[in-house]
Formats: structure tokens, sequence, C-alpha cells
């Protein structure tokens, strides 16, 4: 399917797995390649739930980065297909689209790749794409990033 526009701004992304409702958090505690990324309960925090999804690049039909909005500077990266939240240069975060599928969107890397969510508290993992409920994502439009 081709890649679906989505409009800037600050998101909760809802994972489609079995149990209570889950949201990408950033963990809290960082290693070697940042902080870990996984699903987990709504927390009351939301600066660790809450993401600013934005153009790469201001050109019509760029691919998009996901960073924390609490933190400017802590964008997504990839790492031995495992997905983490890192202060790093901007140009080395992960690029995204976003294509529609029954029940939500699939978040697809630039490689191709589909973000996964295995179950509550896995973290995140980039995999060949296939038609499964934990590769279905639900974005859920908070504010625009503007108004931080």
């Amino acid at each position: 399917m081709p890649p679906i526009p989505v409009k800037p701004g600050i998101y909760k992304v809802h994972a489609h797995i079995i149990g209570p409702s889950a949201l990408i958090t950033a963990t809290e505690h960082a290693i070697k390649f940042g902080a870990p990324v996984i699903t987990d309960r709504l927390n009351p925090l939301p600066i660790e739930q809450e993401w600013v999804i934005e153009p790469a690049e201001p050109v019509p039909g760029a691919p998009y980065v996901i960073r924390l909005a609490a933190h400017e500077e802590a964008g997504l990266v990839i790492h031995e297909d495992k997905l983490y939240v890192n202060s790093v240069p901007r140009g080395e975060w992960a690029k995204f689209t976003f294509e529609r599928v029954i029940g939500g969107v699939k978040i697809l890397s630039d490689k191709g790749l589909a973000l996964r969510a295995g179950h509550r508290g896995a973290q995140l993992e980039v995999v060949p794409p296939k038609p499964e409920f934990q590769e279905t994502w639900t974005l859920e439009y908070v504010r625009p990033y503007d108004e931080e």
C-alpha cells in the first residue's frame, strides 16, 4: 500500500496487543544504544508517552521522524532491529512512513521493516512486515507540537 500522510504534531501511539491498552513508552533507564522503547499501560506522566511525529525534511512526501515531545533532542533510533530513544544528532534518527491497514496503521522504517510490539513490556522491534495485529498501531493526535 502507498504511504499515507500524517499531520505533524504530538501523538500517543497505541499498540494493538492483547491485554490492557498499551502505548509506546520510553523506558527510564538507558543502556548502550539509548533508552529501550517498549509498550506499557497508560502512564500518568506524559513525558515518556507523548511523541512528536514530523517530516524528516520540509518536502512533500518526506518520511517522518519521531521524538519524545518532552525532549527535543531525543529521537527514535534503530539498532540491531530494536527501537531506542536517544539524544543523537537528528540525522541519525530513524525515518518512518505510515500505511493504512485494517484497524489502524502500519509503521515502516526506511528499510521497509515494520514496527512490532510482541507483548506489553517487550522492547519494540523492526521486522519484515506481515499482516499481524502486533504490527498495527493507532495514532492518537494530542495537540500541535508548537504548543509544548
